[in-house]
């Protein structure tokens, strides 16, 4: 199994990435998706998740507005577009996959600054 985050980087306040996660090794369609992130000092947080059926989505209200996560599940990858972004997103972020069990990608750096 194995989920590989892409994407990340350094952008200025206000700016935009794209995150990309790859999965492989299980049937990602069946699968909830979510990104989370951890900032230093603190704890893992829920950013976004999409659901495996019908695909309902829910978002942490700090980002809600400002983030989309969606998928593909032709191509077995979930998506983080990240608009209008603050110094506060900074942080790395990573691919989650829930179902039958549990996997984690290695996590992406994210850092939004001047």
């Amino acid at each position: 199994v194995q989920l590989v985050e892409s994407g990340g980087g350094l952008v200025q306040p206000g700016g935009s990435l794209r995150l990309s996660c790859a999965a492989s090794g299980f049937t990602f369609s069946n699968y909830d998706m979510s990104w989370y992130r951890q900032a230093p000092g603190k704890e893992r947080e829920l950013v976004a998740r999409i659901r495996s059926a019908g695909g309902s989505t829910n978002y942490a209200d700090s980002i809600k507005g400002r983030f989309t996560i969606s998928r593909d599940n032709a191509k077995n990858t979930v998506y983080l577009q990240m608009n209008s972004l603050k110094p506060e997103d900074t942080a790395v972020y990573y691919c989650n996959a829930s179902g039958w069990r549990r996997y984690w990608g290695q996590g992406t750096q994210v850092t939004v600054s001047s």
